[in-house]
């Protein structure tokens, strides 16, 4: 498998401040209210279980960055 081109200390800095962005907005009211319905994700409530996807997402995606800026 290739190897991801290592990023700058600055354009790192930046893409984890839109992460962190992203999910304050993700997880703040006005977009979680959106899945407060009766409704069911297998069997699991919607709203949390968009939270933990939500979540899991951002650590992914966290996860992926760091490994991008430590090359």
């Amino acid at each position: 498998m290739p190897s991801l081109p290592a990023m700058t200390p600055r354009l790192g800095r930046q893409r984890l401040l839109a992460l962190f962005a992203a999910g304050l907005a993700g997880l703040n009211f006005p977009l979680l209210a959106l899945w407060d319905r009766e409704a069911s994700l297998a069997g699991v409530p919607l709203f949390p279980a968009a939270l933990f996807i939500v979540w899991a997402l951002l650590i992914v995606a966290l996860g992926l960055l760091a490994e991008r800026q430590s090359d």
